[in-house]
């Protein structure tokens, strides 16, 4: 979720509700320790216990292959005040895994237990606790079973599985019967991931893995009411207007911190382009808010369209107009 789950998506979507916890976009470790201020600026709520303004735990995410480098950071955001530290042994990007990050370090099992083990170690004189994601495969599943055993035994506490081959990508349909396999020899909990754009989707998938929980990742993108909708069990999909309005909420408060308008007009195309991979036609409004120039349009395209029928305006921290 690189570029797309900053803190102030976050905040919104623990207002929202119906999530246990968040995890930040991963910190790419490469070839020397970064400084305070680049953890500060993926996870700012390193300065308030590791939680959104909400109460949210968020977990702090990294990324890389080098077990030492990998320990050091884990070490220095423990002693920032992380509480969970991931490793991302699951992203399929090409830029990433050509540089020997996330779901390329399923093909050599034994540099996961030894990424996993040191990080493990070092975390041992903090308070902090150890978790990570992987995919079932590289390129197929013949592996799945040897990284599941490095990073349980190197001493992860709890695995997200999406439940794809990174030569799957995205591309449906998750194969969520893995799962279960993996709960079946795990002795830590298995949480599910992959394929969840709606509340059936959450339910059969809850059904075929037997995973108590599941991590949500585009579908919560696409649709910010998920797992509230979730939590209460509403079928009802959001209408345009809410989607809208949540899109709005979020863009008005990074523009109240002075981001510039590139980066509101390059976000709210970025945010709404998922919305329209979900199950609520956007058609129009992205075609329109994809030839926007400058965020003034963008806003007031997005204010219409916030001004239709809401289903969910109760769910929303704050009105999605009028904000200065």
């Amino acid at each position: 979720m690189e570029g797309v789950v900053d803190a102030g998506v976050r905040q919104l979507i623990s207002e929202i509700g119906g999530v246990d916890f968040c995890v930040t976009e991963f910190m790419r470790v490469t070839t020397e320790l970064q400084p305070r201020r680049a953890f500060m600026r993926i996870c700012p709520e390193l300065l308030t216990a590791s939680q959104t303004p909400q109460g949210t735990p968020v977990h702090f995410q990294l990324l890389g292959s080098d077990p030492q480098l990998l320990a050091a950071h884990a070490e220095k955001a423990a002693r920032l005040g992380a509480q969970v530290i991931d490793l991302n042994f699951g992203c399929p990007a090409k830029t990433v895994n050509r540089h020997k990050g996330g779901a390329v370090l399923l093909q050599t099992p034994e540099l996961i237990h030894d990424i996993v083990a040191a990080c493990s170690k070092v975390l041992a004189t903090t308070p902090a606790r150890l978790t990570a994601k992987m995919r079932l495969g590289y390129e197929d599943t013949h592996q799945v079973y040897d990284n599941h055993r490095a990073i349980e035994a190197g001493g992860a506490t709890e695995l997200v599985v999406h439940a794809r081959t990174k030569t799957d990508g995205y591309k449906p349909p998750a194969h969520w019967h893995w799962l279960h396999r993996l709960r079946e020899v795990s002795r830590i909990p298995i949480i599910g991931n992959g394929e969840i754009w709606s509340i059936e989707d959450y339910q059969e998938c809850r059904k075929v893995s037997g995973c108590r929980d599941i991590m949500l990742g585009r579908g919560l993108l696409a649709d910010p009411y998920l797992s509230r909708r979730i939590l209460d069990d509403n079928p009802q999909l959001p209408s345009q207007a809410d989607l809208s309005a949540a899109l709005l909420i979020y863009l008005r408060r990074m523009q109240l911190k002075e981001c510039p308008d590139k980066f509101l007009l390059a976000r709210g195309k970025q945010w709404l382009g998922m919305i329209k991979k979900g199950l609520v036609p956007v058609d129009h409004l992205f075609d329109a808010v994809k030839t926007c120039r400058d965020a003034g349009q963008m806003f007031r395209l997005l204010e219409q369209s916030a001004a239709g029928e809401r289903h969910y305006a109760h769910y929303l921290p704050e009105p999605a107009t009028g904000l200065a």
